[in-house]
């Protein structure tokens, strides 16, 4: 079952007051097959320093992987189990795909089909469920509270339970390794 995040943004008014822009679900969830990872788009910057000008929607975009360049991209994941995911990505991999992922894939890795590296470093928490972070040498269980600072590695994520994982992420361009 999709869980609905809200999305409360701020803004300004004509007079340069701090007002509430919207406030209600993410209108931008995209998945791309049954049993695939959903993904609750929140917002994204396209420079650095970020721009908070205006109150046009920043994420009124196709989902993508990467942040744009310079920028940055907060987003919530929610994992289903992988014995319901692990088909999903294999059906995903014959799609066609304008989101960077194809290019950020490591279709080679023996260790999980989900491994991808982007040149980003991300910030990773864990909000429910429990999933592992999987890098080309071990892995590590994260729970709820839990944060991993990914450096543009090589990762995939494994959830190993009956149950979703939701994990929020805030990534930020970086120069690639």
């Amino acid at each position: 079952m999709t869980r609905t995040i809200r999305r409360v943004v701020t803004g300004h008014n004509a007079a340069g007051k701090s007002i509430f822009v919207s406030d209600g679900p993410t209108p931008h969830v995209f998945s791309r097959t049954k049993g695939s990872a959903i993904i609750h788009e929140l917002w994204e910057t396209t420079r650095t320093p970020a721009d908070n000008r205006g109150n046009v929607d920043a994420i009124a975009r196709s989902h993508r992987l990467p942040p744009p360049k310079n920028g940055s991209v907060f987003r919530v994941i929610e994992y289903p189990p992988d014995s319901e995911r692990l088909a999903a990505i294999a059906r995903e991999h014959a799609l066609p795909d304008d989101s960077g992922r194809a290019a950020a894939t490591d279709r080679n890795n023996p260790r999980h089909p989900g491994f991808h590296k982007t040149a980003t470093i991300d910030y990773a928490i864990v909000l429910a469920g429990e999933i592992y972070a999987m890098m080309d040498e071990g892995e590590v269980l994260l729970k709820p509270g839990d944060v991993l600072v990914q450096r543009g590695t090589n990762h995939a994520w494994s959830n190993r339970t009956a149950e979703p994982a939701v994990v929020a992420f805030v990534l930020i361009d970086a120069e690639p390794l």
